[in-house]
């Protein structure tokens, strides 16, 4: 049954999205039902979190190909984690750290951030002081300042910190900084680190190139990324 649009409407039609429901329930909830039975009467039991960015291109469980019950999401404006820091302000991204970590006790953490992030060109566009005029996506994005501060070296055995202007036409060095950073934030909540420590939560940081199709890791324990597919 389709849903005709008001009239006046210049929306893009979306009941291709209604018919990808209908495909999902004929596979899920027809003969083959008992995946999806088991996650109702049994509940979710993830491994994995997934922190991922909100960009349309890059959704985690499609490039995945994970199931339904396998991946505990987290999406938000260029995948960013904030420093620990409880109190009365909104922590949509900490409320479903804590969840899966503390409740669902999974496994892993995976930050995965990608090329072309439109977050992470409002991040170096507000290092240059050129905020964007928006209410929320600065503020945010700026979490993750110290992903411009990068340095190099100089050649003479010292270090200097790459330009903002080289930065604006690399943007991936920002995008894989800032994977680090978030890395680094996981273990300020106190209840995540622990687990760490205890050898029952391991953290990865992935990176997705949408140019090629590849993928870059971070190997166990560090914050480096390394082109794996």
């Amino acid at each position: 049954m389709s849903v005709d649009r008001p009239a006046g409407c210049t929306c893009r039609d979306i009941s291709h999205l209604t018919e990808g429901i209908r495909a999902f329930k004929a596979r899920h909830y027809g003969d083959n039902h008992h995946l999806m039975r088991s996650l109702v009467e049994d509940g979710q039991a993830p491994a994995t979190l997934m922190i991922s960015c909100s960009d349309s291109r890059v959704d985690p469980a499609i490039l995945s190909g994970a199931d339904p019950g396998e991946l505990f999401t987290v999406r938000n404006v260029a995948n960013l984690v904030p420093p620990y820091q409880p109190g009365p302000s909104l922590h949509g991204t900490g409320a479903a750290i804590e969840y899966a970590v503390r409740d669902l006790k999974v496994d892993h953490i995976v930050i995965m951030g990608h090329a072309h992030c439109g977050g992470i060109k409002a991040l170096i566009g507000s290092a240059g002081g050129q905020r964007l005029p928006r209410d929320f996506i600065s503020d945010w994005v700026e979490i993750a300042l110290d992903a411009c501060k990068l340095h190099v070296d100089n050649g003479e055995g010292g270090r200097r910190e790459i330009a903002l202007a080289q930065l604006k036409e690399n943007p991936f060095l920002v995008e894989r900084a800032a994977i680090a950073g978030s890395l680094a934030n996981l273990l300020t909540y106190p209840w995540l680190k622990a687990r760490v420590e205890a050898g029952t939560l391991q953290l990865h940081g992935w990176w997705f190139d949408l140019d090629t199709g590849d993928l870059w890791q971070t190997p166990p324990g560090e914050t480096t990324l390394f082109p794996v597919i």
